[in-house]
Order: structure tokens, then C-alpha cells, then sequence
């Protein structure tokens, strides 16, 4: 598959069809075609011996998918940067990964105003160039950018296509989660493979129920794609229902565990749509293992299995020592084949603790447990300290390290508040340097605060505990099982 020819084609067979929707704007095909190629004509002849990464950095509007597109056709990895990122957590990210510009909507609009660009040449990418670059939680507090290649990329959407069964037909996909997480790359890279609309709805239609069905009822959505959250959240009003959007066909999920009552729930309300999960890190190009949910699985199974592994790639459960185990036991979840990135952007140490060879293939050491059951893979949790939280996976360590960075914080514990074996919430247990003035919600409010001008809102704990010691283990570590028993 040749991604990039494949969207420009729909720029020549269908150049009126909306490309994008996002905030009542528009992008059709051929304004996605043209501006992209205006913009990576800029960037080659800006850049011409620069193949460093641009960061991207907006929210939905339809000047980013100008931008990704614009970079890849000059060979350069674009950055998605979502607006909800702190200024402080995008200078962290622009400066690990070295990037040569940020470009925002109204950049991209001054340099795409014009025409069509002549005499473009297109730096066509080779199976190992860098697509895009996602950056994720940091267990020391800084964020690491997980590379994707133009291999992995394809590799990822000729399976969806072939496995979904997406047509060339105009699919509507909705798309929920930033461009910043990796959930969207499965709506974007979908949609626009098939010459389909990307119907965005924005953090304002989300924070506003009203606004969000006002949107959903006049979007044709077909497939719906988001993480299981968000949709119990949708569950929560009566009125989500198939005469809501009579055209959904299939509820496709990623990001976090699937609940059965939320697959059960969309089975009942949208009787003629398909519910699929899926599973996979951003390390591995969004999803690596799918199956579809039906009432005989859920009859089968009290928690969901995230199903089998895409063709080309080999899902293992390990032991300690790096051996597979049985089926019904518990290990380490190992992924390698096509799908598997080129490691962490400017961190070799990194990428040489995560990323191997195995079998012939680019391999990548989950940190997830999981156990095989009648040939699916199951998913049980994380073997370290990174928790996935509303779609989002989030190093606690990256937490903590922000929380003790802030003044008179003298030491910080962070623990998932649990609900029905997921993570609900998070707890932040706080040791003072010196005894604070104010109240404790003046104290939270103050941490919160400082809090969010390093780190996206979703990293930010709900809940802060104030204590003058934590309890140990023997090994003179925080006791996080007994801080744990506090929220309870």
C-alpha cells in the first residue's frame, strides 16, 4: 500500500467530498490535497537538507490534518500536539525530539492560502522513514516520542481495511480523542484511506451534553471510534440510541479495557451495529489484536478478551525469563512483526530496554500482563506502574516527579482509585516540606494549579491526601498497598 497516493487519489476522484468536518468547517479533498502539497513544497524548500520533525500543535481544526499530511510528503514526522498540553509539557516535547518548527492552524493557513504549489516534488518516505512521532507518559517525568514508520502505518491500516470490511463507499468516522493520543490515528488514517469523512467533535461539545447530541444527530456517523469511557459516559443519557444515529454500524474501541456491561449496553440500544475491541500500545501502531463482541461472547467470558493477533505479527505471553508460558497463565505480553515502531525518538536507552529482536521481527516488551484462553488474548493489567485512565496511558512515575517538583512538596505518591477492576480516578498522597498556610482545599487547589501547568488535565489527580509520613515496606519503600487501603 502506498498511503500517501492512496488519500491524493480521492483528491482527484472525488475532490468535492468532505475530507473533514470539525466545528461546522469543512475540508474537502481536494483542499486537503492542494494545501498539503503547498505546505510540504514550503517545508522542502525551507528545510531542503532538514528532515527533523515538525510539531503540529492545535485542536481538530482542520489545518492539522494539513500539516501531518504536509510533513509526510516532505518527509519530515510530524508531532501532534493537542491544545490540553500545558506549555510546559510542549516545550519538554519539542525539545526531546529536536523538532525543527511548530506550526500552528493559523501558520498553516498563511502558508497554504495560495493556490496550488508548482513544480512540487513530493520526498516520497521508504518503509523505515519516521511517519509520525506520538510522545507518551514518561516514567521520570519527561515525555518519551515513540516512532512510527511508514511501514508500521501501513502495515496497521491494510489490516483494518481488509479485517472491517471499509470500502470505498464514504464512511463517516467519528473522531473523539485529540490527535495528540494514538486512539486517532485509527479514525484519521481509516477514514482517509477510503475517501471517507473524519467528523470531529471538539473538548467543547464533550464538556456540554446538549452540544455533543446536537452534533452527533447531524453528523451521518457510520463508524464510531473512541475509547470504552467515553461511550459508558454516552450511556449515561437514555437518549443515546440507534434513532440518535440511525447510520452507526460499528462501535470500534481502543485505548482501555472494555467493560462487558458497555458492550452489552451498545448491543441493546444499537441492535444492527457490530462492537469490536481491540488492544495494543502506541509502541506497536495503535492496535495489534482485535474481536468482535458479541452476546455469545459475553455470555462466555465475564471479562472481555481483546481478541487475536493481526496478520504478520506475533503476540506472545512471557515469563520473567523471556520464555512463553501456557495457555492460562499470567506474563508479560510481547509483540513483534511490521507493526512494531522504531523505538524512542533520541533515547537509545530507552528504546534498547523496551525494543529487540525476536524471531526475525522489531519486538517490543509491553510492560501489560496477559494470559492466553481458548487461542484469545486477555488482557490483565499493568506488571509496572503505568495505569491506562480514560484511554490514556499515564506513567505514575511521570506524576509523581511533577507533583515533587513543585514547592515545598517534599515527596508524592500517586494510586488509581479502582472501580470495577479499572482505574476510576487518581489519589495523590502528599508529604510537605514545611507546614503549608490555608486550608487543605486551598493546598489542593494550589497543587492542582501548579500541577496543570506541567501536565495534560488527565494526569492531574482528582483526590489529594495530606499526610506527615507514608508507611513502608521493609525495603524502606513507600508502602503504596497500605496508601492504597486509604481510598477504599
Amino acid at each position: 500500500m502506498d498511503l500517501i497516493e492512496r488519500i491524493d487519489q480521492w483528491g482527484r476522484t472525488t475532490p468535492d467530498r468532505p475530507a473533514h468536518i470539525s466545528g461546522g468547517e469543512v475540508l474537502t479533498y481536494r483542499q486537503l490535497i492542494a494545501k498539503s502539497d503547498l505546505l510540504a513544497d514550503h517545508l522542502i524548500k525551507t528545510l531542503p537538507q532538514d528532515r527533523s520533525p515538525v510539531g503540529i500543535y492545535g485542536h481538530k481544526e482542520n489545518e492539522m490534518l494539513i500539516g501531518f499530511l504536509g510533513c509526510v510528503k516532505s518527509n519530515h514526522p510530524y508531532i501532534p500536539l493537542d491544545t490540553s498540553l500545558p506549555a510546559h509539557r510542549v516545550d519538554a516535547i519539542i525539545s526531546t525530539a529536536q523538532a525543527s518548527l511548530l506550526l500552528k492552524p493559523d501558520d498553516i493557513a498563511q502558508l497554504t492560502h495560495r493556490g496550488q504549489s508548482s513544480n512540487f516534488e513530493m520526498r516520497r518516505l521508504q518503509k523505515d522513514d519516521a511517519w509520525y512521532i506520538i510522545f507518551t507518559s514518561g516514567s521520570t517525568g519527561d515525555p518519551k516520542g515513540v516512532i512510527i514508520s511508514r511501514g508500521c502505518l501501513e502495515s496497521f491500516i491494510s489490516w483494518i481495511l481488509d479485517e472491517q470490511g471499509f470500502k470505498d463507499s464514504g464512511e463517516i468516522f467519528l473522531n473523539q480523542a485529540p490527535f495528540s493520543f494514538d486512539l486517532s490515528v485509527m479514525d484519521l488514517y481509516s477514514s482517509l484511506a477510503t475517501g471517507g469523512t473524519l467528523f470531529s467533535i471538539n473538548k467543547e461539545d464533550i464538556a456540554e451534553l446538549r452540544a455533543l447530541y446536537q452534533s452527533f444527530a447531524v453528523s451521518g456517523i457510520t463508524t464510531w471510534v473512541s475509547t470504552p469511557s467515553f461511550a459508558r459516559m454516552c450511556l449515561m443519557d437514555a437518549g443515546f440510541k440507534a434513532s440518535l444515529l440511525p447510520g452507526v454500524r460499528k462501535f470500534w474501541f481502543c485505548g482501555e479495557t472494555l467493560a462487558p456491561e458497555v458492550a452489552a449496553n451498545l448491543l441493546q440500544r444499537f441492535p444492527k451495529a457490530e462492537v469490536w475491541n481491540t488492544y495494543g500500545p502506541t509502541e506497536a501502531t495503535v492496535a495489534t489484536t482485535s474481536i468482535q463482541i458479541t452476546r455469545k461472547i459475553l455470555e462466555k467470558y465475564p471479562a472481555l478478551p481483546v481478541g487475536r493477533a493481526k496478520p504478520g505479527t506475533l503476540v506472545e505471553v512471557h515469563d520473567s525469563g523471556g520464555s512463553s508460558v501456557p495457555a492460562g497463565e499470567r506474563g508479560e505480553i510481547i509483540i513483534s512483526g511490521s507493526n512494531v515502531g522504531l523505538g524512542y525518538i533520541h533515547r537509545p536507552d530507552l528504546t534498547s530496554k523496551s525494543f529487540f529482536e525476536y524471531k526475525g521481527w522489531r519486538a517490543y516488551r509491553t510492560g501489560d500482563a496477559g494470559h492466553y484462553q481458548d487461542d484469545l488474548l486477555f488482557f490483565d493489567g499493568r506488571l509496572d506502574f503505568q495505569i491506562k485512565l480514560h484511554g490514556y496511558r499515564i506513567e505514575i512515575g511521570d506524576i509523581e516527579a511533577n507533583l515533587q517538583a513543585l514547592e515545598n512538596v517534599r515527596d508524592a505518591v500517586v494510586i488509581p482509585a479502582m472501580k470495577q477492576e479499572r482505574a476510576d480516578h487518581l489519589v495523590a498522597f502528599v508529604i510537605f516540606k514545611e507546614n503549608p498556610t490555608g486550608s487543605e482545599f486551598e493546598n489542593m487547589q494550589r497543587l492542582k494549579k501548579g500541577l496543570g501547568s506541567r501536565l495534560p488535565d488527565y494526569m492531574v489527580p482528582r483526590r489529594f491526601i495530606f499526610l506527615r509520613e507514608f508507611p513502608l515496606t521493609p525495603n524502606g519503600k513507600a508502602d503504596r498497598r497500605k496508601l492504597a487501603e486509604k481510598i477504599q
